[in-house]
């Protein structure tokens, strides 16, 4: 998932929005009792973007949108700056996207070629509660999982998620330090931290109008 890939990230896209800084959520590292490493955060309040939004939206990662009168990639236009690539290489046998799909996504962490994101990533759980996904890393699952929780409330949702950092049974366990040391260190971790409060901020400008748009729905 995570590779020192030294090729450089494309071009950023033009999108008219600001990126939320990082200290508008509340974040932070802890190990947990089974050694891996959890990077957690709790966003603020994504104005205006309902948990149903963000469940479609997750089953929707492929195509364009338009933005300031041009088409662009619509992965791009969730983050201008780090975002390459995300297309479903597996559906579900029925041809959507939910439990038992696979995305492939490329990235990189700040738009820094040290923190190259290129996974396939295994969907666990998708829908209005939440959104629970495992990369790959070199192929082997059970090493990184990310998992995301969405609560309704007044102004829109709570979006609330971590990143697991370790494997928890046989020799993913033992290889877990090694991992957080070599693989996973603590500039990835706040770069992710940074990445994904910059991505989670951009749902308020780019979701409830594309949502409109190809759903007809408001929320």
């Amino acid at each position: 998932m995570y590779a020192d890939n030294r090729d450089a990230p494309p071009e950023p896209v033009t999108v008219p929005w600001p990126l939320k800084p990082l200290g508008s959520a509340e974040c932070g590292a802890e190990r947990l009792a089974d050694g891996r490493l959890s990077y957690w955060i709790r966003h603020d309040i994504v104005r205006g973007v309902t948990p149903r939004m963000l469940a479609w939206w997750f089953s929707n990662l492929e195509g364009e949108v338009t933005v300031a009168g041009q088409r662009i990639n619509r992965y791009r236009a969730w983050h201008p700056y780090d975002h390459v690539h995300a297309s479903y290489v597996r559906r579900c046998p029925d041809g959507t996207i939910g439990p038992g799909a696979q995305i492939r996504l490329r990235e990189y962490l700040g738009a820094n070629p040290r923190f190259n994101v290129d996974t396939v990533t295994t969907i666990e759980k998708l829908d209005e509660e939440g959104y629970i996904h495992n990369p790959a890393l070199a192929g082997i699952t059970g090493l990184v999982r990310m998992e995301y929780t969405f609560t309704r409330v007044a102004e829109g949702t709570l979006y609330e998620n971590r990143l697991l950092i370790g494997g928890v049974e046989g020799w993913r366990r033992w290889a877990t330090p090694l991992m957080q040391r070599f693989g996973f260190d603590q500039a990835h971790g706040l770069a992710w931290l940074r990445h994904n409060v910059e991505e989670v901020g951009i749902f308020e400008h780019l979701l409830p109008p594309l949502y409109l748009q190809e759903t007809g729905l408001r929320e």
